[in-house]
């Protein structure tokens, strides 16, 4: 196998001092970031999303495969099929597919099988995983799929929130629909749709407590 050549890495070295307030002052803006299900329908310029999207596919990946491809969507009649079909699969999910259990742990964020948000947002941004490429006809496996589409949408969240914007991760299972619906190939599997856009003036969201670092880092 032929190596691929390797460049000099960039590099600039970073004060420990100054280190350590961006340290501090991304964990405080980054702790900002909510979930939102109450959006604005405000526009939101095509290029901004294109630069999002972009800095999502910078995530490393299995083998640097990068087995993703994002849709963004933002064509009304696209939006509103996206959203009938969602509100099918959630409907039944709300009325059989999900246990007990689950129900009452949804029950304090007062989500139901309607998803208006899905035509109100400006974009919806869909990330398929590819488990394998398809090249000159012959199936290339990739690796690693779940976990390097998995960085590439938390990149994409945190690039969202850094910009100004809000979103949601929604999972609305099965979304085999959103393969059919924007005629993506056999090869890319829907891993999440993430409705993208402004707050709505009157969003409201959870008063929710996060876990203390006791509980969420240890070190050795």
């Amino acid at each position: 196998m032929k190596q691929k050549p390797f460049i000099p890495y960039s590099y600039q070295e970073v004060d420990p001092d100054a280190m350590l307030q961006r340290a501090k002052n991304e964990f405080l803006h980054i702790n900002t970031r909510r979930s939102i299900r109450d959006f604005s329908s405000k526009p939101v310029p095509k290029q901004i999303i294109h630069h999002l999207v972009m800095s999502a596919s910078s995530a490393p990946s299995g083998a640097h495969k990068q087995p993703w491809t994002f849709c963004a969507v933002q064509d009304p009649k696209l939006k509103a099929q996206i959203r009938r079909a969602a509100e099918e699969e959630e409907y039944k999910n709300y009325h059989g597919r999900m246990s007990d259990t689950w129900l009452e742990d949804l029950a304090y964020l007062g989500t139901d099988w309607q998803k208006d948000f899905l035509e109100i947002a400006p974009w919806l941004i869909i990330i398929f995983k590819k488990p394998y490429d398809m090249i000159e006809g012959n199936k290339k496996k990739n690796y690693y799929v779940n976990e390097s589409v998995g960085i590439a949408a938390g990149f994409l969240i945190q690039a969202i929130h850094r910009v100004g914007l809000v979103t949601l991760t929604h999972t609305p299972s099965p979304m085999n629909f959103l393969q059919k619906i924007l005629k993506r190939p056999e090869n890319e599997k829907a891993f999440l749709l993430l409705p993208v856009g402004y707050p709505a003036e009157n969003a409201l969201v959870p008063n929710l407590i996060r876990k203390p670092e006791p509980e969420v880092l240890f070190y050795y």
